[in-house]
């Protein structure tokens, strides 16, 4: 769910073991935005990725987006069934030349089956993600990459999005779950999950990794994902964890993370450590699902405080990220830190085609309906006396 997960990020600067680092969405607009696509920053590396977590999150607000922004999004889609992070020709058809990945196919499954009306191509979608699943039950970015964190746990979303139980995803006898445990840290190192393995095996504490991982292992997906949780997050060891227990194991080292500062912080060779928003978001709805809203509490509300300026800079992606944080957390995100992150959003792409809400919950067109029915309800009654004053 990370807004800064993109096709050249990955392939430029992943390194097996190490975490994508921070890039900030593109200060220079694109010269030639393609229609309904939100934000106003190059697509090449996110077009789908935020326009897909742009579709999620207003479908998470009750708000239905413009046709223009669902057919863009849809127009992606290969005939594989795969999407690329960006399709500057629809018309044409996918070449060899033109890379497809796993996270931005996931996350268009997920935004197209919120959406609806879209069930062959998310069907589509799935069926691809299937075929280039790994052995070992996981995804990696790519076609043929090492299974990560991320990347499995977004199909994870995708497949449940869609109907299907991620349990019964096997390949080789192996399901997308057992592919997060092998991910899973011990106590010892804080009970968080690797993005993956280094090239000796061996697996380091990853924050964003945990964040998607704490998501994914419990079966959930970014069109649901709900604070039903009641679980502590406190750190156990087992021989064989849980899917439960390694998702407790996860929260308790985010938990512990965010206890100094209450976010995430970003420490990249070379600069300062910065606070991460974005994974502070994303840590946000990982503890609102394993131990509900009481557990994302002071996250939650530093994100309030102090991320109107990253998500203005950031773009529509990062209005979505909050969106689903507070959403998963149990604020209004409508009034978000006094902000309308609903209304931030919409701003960003084509108009929506039903009203947002207002404070009190009650829609613009609902009340013009109301009025319509009252008017309707008074016009009965005149009729009803004029009639039984007719002799």
């Amino acid at each position: 769910m990370n807004v800064r997960r993109s096709a050249a990020v990955l392939a430029a600067t992943v390194v097996i073991g190490t975490a994508t680092p921070a890039v900030a969405a593109s200060p220079s607009p694109s010269p030639s935005l393609p229609s309904g696509l939100y934000g106003s920053s190059d697509p090449t590396y996110d077009g789908v990725w935020r326009q897909s977590l742009a579709l999620i999150a207003l479908h998470r607000v009750d708000v239905e987006p413009a046709a223009a922004a669902v057919g863009w999004l849809a127009g992606q889609q290969c005939a594989s069934g795969a999407f690329p992070a960006f399709r500057a020709d629809p018309a044409k058809a996918c070449d060899t030349k033109l890379m497809v990945d796993t996270n931005s196919t996931a996350a268009a499954a997920q935004a197209l089956s919120a959406v609806g009306g879209h069930g062959t191509a998310v069907t589509k979608a799935v069926t691809w993600l299937k075929s280039v699943q790994n052995k070992d039950g996981g995804w990696g970015f790519s076609s043929g990459g090492a299974s990560d964190a991320n990347s499995t746990s977004v199909a994870i979303g995708a497949l449940k999005a869609s109907g299907d139980d991620p349990a019964k995803a096997l390949k080789s006898g192996r399901s997308p779950y057992d592919a997060l445990l092998k991910l899973a840290l011990p106590c010892a190192d804080g009970g968080a999950f690797a993005y993956q393995p280094d090239k000796k095996g061996r697996l380091a504490a990853n924050a964003d990794a945990t964040a998607a991982a704490v998501v994914g292992v419990l079966g959930q997906d970014m069109v649901s994902a709900k604070a039903d949780g009641k679980a502590a997050a406190t750190c156990a060891d087992a021989a064989r964890p849980t899917p439960g227990q390694a998702a407790a194991n996860g929260a308790a080292y985010l938990a512990k993370a965010v206890a100094k500062d209450g976010h995430l912080t970003s420490a990249l060779p070379g600069s300062e450590n910065q606070p991460d928003y974005g994974n502070t978001a994303d840590a946000v709805v990982a503890l609102a699902v394993q131990g509900g809203s009481a557990a994302a509490r002071e996250p939650l509300a530093w994100l309030e405080r102090n991320s109107a300026k990253w998500a203005e800079q950031n773009g529509p992606a990062a209005y979505a990220q909050l969106i689903l944080a507070a959403e998963a957390g149990g604020a209004d995100p409508r009034d978000f830190g006094g902000t309308n992150l609903v209304e931030q959003l919409t701003a960003t792409g084509p108009a929506p085609v039903t009203a947002s809400q207002d404070d009190s919950g009650i829609s613009v067109w609902w009340t013009v309906g109301a009025g319509l029915a009252a008017g309707a309800g008074i016009g009965f009654l005149l009729s009803s006396r004029n009639k039984r004053k007719q002799p």
